[in-house]
C-alpha cells in the first residue's frame, strides 16, 4: 500500500468494519480482526498459543467465545441485548441460564452513576463469574420482578491469538511498535490503536528506505505482550533500540506522554521532542501513574524502551517515526 491511500477515510472505513466484533483475550473476534488486518497488510503473521502455556509466572487463560446474552424483564421485554451492544456482557462471563428475583440480579449488574448514559465496559478474565453491563438510568429504571438472564458462551481449552510484522531496514537494530486488540466494540481505547498501527506499517513498508528495522505487534492486551515478550526476549532485548505503545489516539482531546521506566531511553528523548514542537501543552504522566502494555516491555528484566504517546492523528506518530530514524 502506497502512503497516499492512507487516508483518513480509509483509517475510518476499517474502524467501520472492525467495530461490530466482540473482541476479548481470546476467541474469534480476535482472529475475525487479525484476519482484516492481514489483508491491509498480507506480510503479517499469526500465531496461535494454546490454552495452559505458561509465559513466565502467568498462563494462558480458556478461550472464551460468545454468541449471545440478554435479559429478559418481568413483563417480556428484552431489556439487556448483547446483540444491540457487546458492551451489555462482562468479558469472559461464564454461562448461564436461570430465572431470579431483581434482587439476586443486581449483584450481577454494572453501571456507572457518574455517566448516567454509558455502558461501562468490564471483564472478569481470570475469575470465574457472570454479569451484564447497563446505563444506569436503564439501571435506576428496573422493577421488582423475576427476571429471565441467558448468557450463551463458552470457555474451554483453545488458544490466545496474536500477530506481529518486521519490517527490514538496513540494519538489525529495531523500533517496536505494540498495540493491543482484545476489547470490544470501543473506539478510543481499542480500536484507534490497531487502526493507526496497520496504517502506519502499510507506510513504513512504502519508504524508499529504511535505516531501521520495524517490528509491528498486535497483542491482547498484558498477557498478549507477556506471552510475545516470553517468546521473543532475546531477539527483543538484542535489537529493540527505540519503541510505542500505541493506544488511545483516537479521539480530539489533548496529546499525553507515559515515558518508559527509564524516562531517558531514545523513545522518551523522541517523544519529548516531537510532542514540544507538535502540542507544547501536552499532558505527561509518570510511569508509575497509570500504564497498558509499556509496563510488561519495561518490566524488570525485560527493560525495553517502551514509551507511550497519546496522540489525536496518524501525521504526529509519522514525525516520531521520522526522528527515530534519523537520530540514530
Amino acid at each position: 500500500m502506497q502512503a497516499n491511500a492512507t487516508t483518513g477515510q480509509d483509517m475510518y472505513d476499517l474502524a467501520r468494519q472492525l467495530f461490530p466484533i466482540c473482541r476479548s483475550l481470546t476467541g474469534a473476534g480476535v482472529r475475525e480482526t487479525l484476519r482484516i488486518i492481514k489483508l491491509r497488510l498480507p506480510s503479517l503473521r499469526v500465531h496461535e498459543v494454546p490454552s495452559g502455556t505458561h509465559a513466565f509466572d502467568w498462563t494462558v487463560p480458556p478461550e472464551w467465545n460468545i454468541r449471545d446474552g440478554y435479559v429478559i424483564a418481568p413483563d417480556g421485554r428484552k431489556i439487556i441485548d448483547f446483540k444491540v451492544s457487546n458492551l451489555h456482557v462482562v468479558g469472559y462471563s461464564e454461562p448461564v441460564n436461570k430465572s431470579l428475583p431483581l434482587g439476586e440480579l443486581q449483584k450481577h449488574l454494572h453501571s456507572l452513576p457518574e455517566q448516567p448514559d454509558a455502558i461501562p465496559y468490564v471483564t472478569s478474565y481470570y475469575q470465574r463469574r457472570w454479569g451484564f453491563c447497563l446505563s444506569h438510568r436503564q439501571r435506576a429504571a428496573l422493577q421488582d420482578g423475576i427476571y429471565r438472564v441467558v448468557i450463551d458462551s463458552t470457555l474451554e481449552p483453545g488458544s490466545l491469538t496474536y500477530a506481529d510484522l518486521t519490517i527490514r531496514g538496513d540494519t538489525e537494530r529495531e523500533v517496536l511498535i505494540s498495540t493491543y486488540v482484545c476489547h470490544p466494540s470501543l473506539g478510543n481505547n481499542e480500536l484507534s490503536g490497531p487502526v493507526v498501527a496497520t496504517f502506519l506499517a502499510a507506510w513504513v513498508a512504502s519508504l524508499p528506505r529504511r535505516r531501521l528495522t520495524y517490528r509491528f505487534v498486535f497483542v491482547p492486551e498484558t498477557i498478549g505482550s507477556i506471552v510475545y515478550i516470553s517468546r521473543n526476549l532475546d531477539a527483543l532485548k538484542e535489537r529493540v533500540v527505540a519503541g510505542f505503545n500505541v493506544t488511545c489516539i483516537g479521539d480530539d482531546r489533548c496529546y499525553s506522554y507515559l515515558p518508559s521506566r527509564q524516562e531517558d531511553s531514545w523513545s522518551d528523548r523522541v517523544a519529548l521532542h516531537v510532542l514540544g514542537f507538535v502540542s507544547p501543552s501536552f499532558k505527561r504522566y509518570s510511569f508509575l501513574d497509570r500504564g497498558s502494555d509499556e509496563r510488561q516491555y519495561c518490566a524488570p528484566g525485560v527493560d525495553l524502551p517502551i514509551a507511550s504517546v497519546c496522540a489525536p492523528s496518524m501525521a504526529r506518530i509519522r514525525n516520531i517515526i521520522r526522528h527515530s530514524t534519523t537520530c540514530r
